[in-house]
């Protein structure tokens, strides 16, 4: 189960497969006043929600700034975010079989994100 939940995932998060609003609506939606909580609690810049269920997958990524954006433009948005070359698909390589193991047990893939910022140096 756990490698279909990944091969669903890589689908829609790296081959830029259609993502489901319906499941959007269903699965994340009611839960965002508690994520963007969350985020402030934690010190986020952003948060994405991932799920999959019944083959569709759903997303949502949430910024610092008050902004959500759902499944095609979240998807979008997070490779902006990550825009250095190969960023992107390298941390989806990563975590997309951490989010399968998380959805295979009935949880939501949550995961909030920090960017350090480094200061320029002077020589």
């Amino acid at each position: 189960m756990k490698k279909t939940i990944e091969n669903r995932l890589r689908k829609a998060l790296v081959a830029n497969a259609d993502m489901s609003y319906a499941l959007y609506k269903h699965e994340l939606e009611e839960h965002i006043d508690y994520w963007r909580a969350g985020m402030r609690r934690d010190g986020d810049e952003f948060l994405f929600v991932v799920t999959e269920n019944g083959g569709a997958v759903a997303m949502l990524l949430m910024t610092n700034k008050d902004e959500a954006f759902i499944n095609e433009l979240a998807r979008e948005q997070l490779q902006l975010l990550w825009k250095s070359e190969g960023v992107y698909a390298n941390n989806m390589k990563l975590m997309i079989p951490l989010m399968a193991e998380q959805l295979e047990a009935g949880e939501l893939a949550v995961t909030g994100v920090k960017t350090e910022q480094h200061p320029l140096q002077v020589r």
